[in-house]
């Protein structure tokens, strides 16, 4: 009996250990699955270990090239790739979108080589920033480097929130040692700015501060003699081979570059990059918020259409979006808020041009200084301000020129448009009786005496009684 009690219980902890083990082994397998790779993810892992990210970087530094720039080191970091390689031909960009860019390369994870190329290139102004703030900073033959004065100080200008680092040399001049206030202290702080970043790579302080101060501008050669960059290079290849076993100084710790049979990988901006790219242009937001606004008003004069209101909503609404990214001069944008409204007076209460003209001689100076910044690339055409302005005269033309004929029609509606209407007495009468006119009975006087169907003249109105006398045709 008690052998059988014992084989009974022996069976029975097999059981449970079985039934554990079927519903824990799998799970247990799963979370280790998941913490370790397989041999398939070890060899993809392996194979980004021996990539190099390339990006292009062409034209004005602005938010899109930031949000591309931020992204591309981010994704170079999940892939754990050997170096990220920022090919660079820029004349400047906007401050914020650059100290963007710049803080992301120095808590980048991934070594970052800024090559200014091809041969013609330039790294002006922005440029500059992100040159010296790069682990490696390489230019090819033929190519320069500097023109670092932030340019929206020149003549004494107030810098904006987003105020400009860039502009080519032929924009920038000599900051005046004599500047005001404001001026100094937008110079100053570029200066310790770039000379922080020169501090840390072990690159030429003073020269940076010469393309500060001064707008000062080098070659690719003499930049490499003065210790402003650290290596000239043909193409990407040739960087690479340069750079093999170099050691650069990565989040605090010093890392040994491996760059031999890399596979070069270059990234294109994804949709959201390109769309930014896009509403973030001067033009183009100027442009929205033209249609956005002119939307909305065809709808108000014309409610139910729904496609003008639809459309403006969408266009106002992601022009502002896009304006909140640039420099804007709210002062620029309140001209032409008020130009607007100005030019709807018009429309409602006609004053023959006054508002009408105001409205769009606001609209301009509103929409000339509406961006604060000189940066090539980041003004609104000038010929779309006039075009603009053209067809909103032409408008504002066209509306007094009605109020005008209106002014001049004669009354058609009203008690006022029975004077001088036609009509035939109804009876005989010779002071008082009834007349038809409009298709209607009135009551009427008269000092000459009428006969029945005779055609009649309305002279004057007292009351709802018809003054009247006989028509001479």
């Amino acid at each position: 009996m008690i052998s059988m009690l014992s084989r009974d219980s022996v069976m029975m902890k097999k059981i449970w250990i079985y039934f554990l083990m079927a519903a824990f082994v799998p799970a247990i397998i799963t979370a280790q699955e998941e913490q370790q790779p397989t041999p398939q993810s070890d060899t993809t892992v392996e194979s980004a270990d021996r990539r190099a990210i390339l990006v292009d970087v062409q034209g004005p530094i602005g938010p899109a090239t930031m949000d591309f720039l931020v992204k591309s080191l981010e994704e170079a970091a999940l892939r754990n790739a050997e170096l990220l390689i920022i090919r660079l031909d820029t004349p400047g960009g906007l401050d914020a979108s650059t100290r963007e860019i710049v803080k992301a390369i120095l808590n980048s994870p991934v070594p970052v080589a800024t090559f200014v190329a091809p041969e013609g290139a330039r790294a002006a102004s922005a440029g500059t920033y992100i040159l010296y703030a790069s682990h490696i900073a390489v230019m090819s033959p033929a190519t320069n480097v500097g023109a670092a004065t932030p340019v929206n100080i020149i003549g004494g200008k107030p810098p904006g929130q987003q105020a400009e680092s860039g502009g080519d040399e032929e924009d920038s001049e000599p900051a005046p040692e004599t500047g005001d206030t404001m001026s100094r202290k937008v110079i100053n702080d570029a200066v310790a700015y770039v000379r922080g970043l020169a501090d840390k790579r072990g690159r030429n302080a003073d020269w940076a501060e010469l393309a500060v101060r001064e707008a000062a501008s080098i070659t690719s050669d003499e930049a490499l003699e003065t210790g402003v960059i650290d290596l000239i290079a043909q193409d990407v290849g040739d960087l690479l081979e340069q750079v093999h076993g170099r050691t650069v100084e990565v989040q605090g710790r010093d890392r040994v570059l491996d760059t031999s049979s890399l596979l070069v990988e270059q990234l294109e901006p994804d949709w959201k990059s390109e769309l930014l790219g896009v509403i973030t242009s001067p033009t183009i937001a100027y442009l929205l918020l033209m249609i956005g606004v002119y939307g909305l008003l065809l709808e108000g004069y014309h409610p139910g259409a729904i496609v003008p209101g639809v459309v403006g909503a969408i266009c106002l609404l992601t022009a502002l979006y896009a304006f909140q990214m640039l420099p804007v001069n709210y002062a620029g944008f309140a001209l032409i808020l008020l130009g607007i409204i100005l030019m709807i007076g018009e429309a409602l209460a006609p004053s023959f041009g006054a508002l009408g003209i105001g409205g769009v001689i606001s609209l301009v100076i509103g929409s000339i200084i509406l961006i604060d910044t000189d940066v090539p690339g980041f003004t609104v055409s000038r010929p779309l301000i006039g075009a603009i302005a053209l067809a909103s005269s032409l408008g504002m033309m066209a509306l007094i020129g009605v109020a005008m004929k209106a002014r001049q029609r004669p009354v058609v509606t009203g008690r006022e448009q029975l004077i001088g209407a036609a009509g035939t007495a109804l009876l005989d009468f010779e002071n008082r009786g009834n007349v038809f006119v409009h298709s209607e009975r009135w009551s009427a006087v008269t000092t000459t005496p009428l006969r029945e169907g005779q055609t009649i003249v309305v002279t004057g109105i007292d009351g709802l009684t018809l003054e009247v006398r006989p028509s001479n045709g």
